[in-house]
């Protein structure tokens, strides 16, 4: 950029951090990103790139005189004013998020008037408020912003270069303008707001897409039994324009680091609050009754499932990355593996992630392996390779003829075509 861009600090250097990291860099600033994690400090100085995220690789190594990784805080403090924080804020036993992570960071920063943490990370509405009040006790005089994120695993580097919006929640102080003036190359939409409103917003907005997609996986599951296509009734109401089109693709539950997380985090800060939010009780339970429909669809083929060989198509929470966290894939297998079935998986990103999570699966180098004489087959993950599968080819492979289509990703009579025995979720 021709500008001079004001350098900046990311604490943390997973998904969110890195990403943002690369993202500033990208526009012109100096990023110093720190991680407790030293393996992984020193991979990234390396150039290798620890996570899956399609165009990170390239947007790191094309910035890569811009980007500075570190165990220590040391530079970050010396030559940025702006600390975005990206800790994990995983849940805990309880439904509420852990902000050990992000109370760690805290603590170590030392007094300063001229320095502002950034909460990239998503935490509950009234942690700002907590962290300003720590601040205060310690005598830190750190300012602080909630400037939430909204990055799509799979689509991240876009996202970040073209955010549909830009939540920013600060006391109306220099940081809250210097964070929406480190955005404001993107032109997007700005929301400046106060800080309580900002983390609202996050967790609201993935309650919110979280519902839709267990509201259309209710009516898909009407759909089953009064004779008519989701797919249909899902293209009628998108076209609606106060409804859309988004997020109304039925399938086997939602999954990944936020949606579980944030849901279950909402729902728990009404409850700490006094106040019980019906809705997102009925958002969770159908989601994880969801997961487990496919079974009672493998019953009513297979029977009992004893000594059946039933192979999964993909395994991350979604195509485009190898996130596994909260995957669908893991409750299946699981199920599965309960009622005496032997799995075989395949997914072209996630497998070293996943062996560590699911013992007892035998793992695939391709589809086709996956596949060969199975009883059934269930596609978990619509990666688009499996789009492209000879579906005959498939059919030959496979003892049984059973494809279940988890993410009603396959077109049916193509399927049918090839000699297979179509199941979707909703479909006629």
């Amino acid at each position: 950029m021709a500008t001079e861009r004001e350098p900046i600090g990311v604490i943390g250097a997973g998904y969110v951090g890195l990403v943002t990291a690369a993202g500033f860099a990208e526009l012109g600033s100096d990023v110093y990103c720190v991680d407790v994690d030293a393996e992984k400090v020193e991979a990234l100085r390396a150039g290798e790139i620890p996570i899956f995220e399609p165009g990170l690789p390239e947007l790191v190594e094309r910035n890569r005189e811009r980007l500075h990784f570190s165990t220590d805080l040391t530079a970050a403090l010396e030559h940025a004013r702006l600390l975005f924080v990206s800790v994990g804020t995983p849940p805990s036993y309880s439904g509420d998020a852990d902000l050990s992570a992000v109370h760690t960071v805290v603590d170590s920063m030392p007094p300063s008037d001229s320095h502002a943490l950034v909460m990239k990370s998503t935490v509950p509405c009234g942690t700002g408020t907590a962290i300003k009040r720590a601040f205060a006790q310690q005598g830190k005089g750190f300012s602080y912003v909630s400037c939430p994120e909204f990055l799509k695993e799979g689509s991240a580097v876009y996202d970040f270069l073209h955010p549909d919006r830009v939540v920013v929640g600060d006391d109306g102080d220099w940081a809250g303008a210097a964070v929406a003036d480190l955005y404001a190359p993107l032109d997007a939409p700005l929301v400046r707001t106060d800080i309580a409103s900002a983390e609202m917003i996050k967790l609201a907005s993935n309650a919110m897409l979280a519902t839709k997609i267990s509201f259309i996986n209710e009516i898909a599951n009407v759909c089953e039994e009064l004779g008519a296509d989701v797919m249909e009734v899902a293209k009628g109401m998108g076209l609606d324009e106060r409804i859309g089109p988004h997020f109304l693709r039925p399938g086997i539950g939602y999954g990944g680091s936020c949606f579980p997380k944030d849901v279950s985090a909402l729902k728990q800060l009404a409850g700490n609050s006094g106040y019980h939010f019906q809705l997102l009780t009925a958002v969770i339970e159908v989601n994880e009754l969801q997961k487990r429909r496919v079974i009672g669809k493998l019953q009513k083929h297979l029977g009992s499932l004893v000594g059946k060989e039933v192979a999964l198509l993909g395994l991350a929470f979604k195509p485009n990355t190898d996130d596994m966290r909260e995957a669908s894939s893991l409750v299946l297998a699981g199920r599965l593996q309960a009622d005496g079935a032997r799995v075989r998986a395949y997914d072209p990103v996630a497998e070293e992630e996943a062996r560590q999570l699911m013992p007892g699966l035998t793992f695939a180098g391709t589809a086709l392996d996956a596949v060969a004489g199975a009883d059934a087959c269930v596609l978990v993950t619509e990666w688009p390779e499996f789009s492209e599968l000879d579906w005959g080819e498939v059919a030959s492979r496979m003892e049984g003829s059973l494809l279940v289509d988890g993410r009603d990703f396959l077109e049916p009579q193509e399927i049918r075509d090839a000699g297979l025995s179509y199941e979707g979720i909703g479909r006629r």
